[in-house]
């Protein structure tokens, strides 16, 4: 990370995302060890981001937190869920009705966000996590 972000600040610009989790603001209770590498993850990139040496030279460390994205991976989620009673589509539904936004996120989306913070116009965001859920996240802070 070091020799990266060294370059990047030599240079004037760059960008780090790391794509953790939601679990980084409300941990998944069977998710335990995930929930704490997690929560390292954030703390570290955290202070490396409020360096002068890297802000004061535009380079931006965030951490986007995905809620559910509609992916090859949820999609096998709800898949295993279904077997208990069979039905994909009711197991499908009851996952949607925890989203305010009643539906999954798009990687189109996530995409979208994520080159925003890449870009010139996400320079004086830094040290974020930036929750993308479609308001599942029960809290305020």
């Amino acid at each position: 990370m070091k020799a990266v972000v060294d370059g990047m600040a030599e240079r004037g610009f760059g960008r780090v995302i790391n794509i953790t989790s939601g679990a980084v603001k409300a941990p998944i209770d069977i998710l335990g060890l995930s929930n704490g590498a997690r929560s390292g993850l954030t703390g570290f990139i955290a202070g490396v981001a409020r360096q002068h040496r890297l802000a004061g030279k535009n380079v931006t460390l965030n951490n986007l937190l995905p809620g559910a994205f509609d992916t090859a991976r949820l999609q096998k989620t709800l898949q295993v869920a279904s077997q208990a009673n069979g039905d994909l589509n009711a197991v499908t539904e009851a996952r949607i009705k925890t989203i305010p936004a009643a539906r999954f996120g798009t990687p189109e989306e996530f995409g979208a966000y994520c080159a925003f913070l890449c870009s010139n116009y996400g320079g004086y965001i830094t040290g974020q996590n930036l929750l993308i859920d479609g308001g599942a996240y029960p809290g305020t802070f």
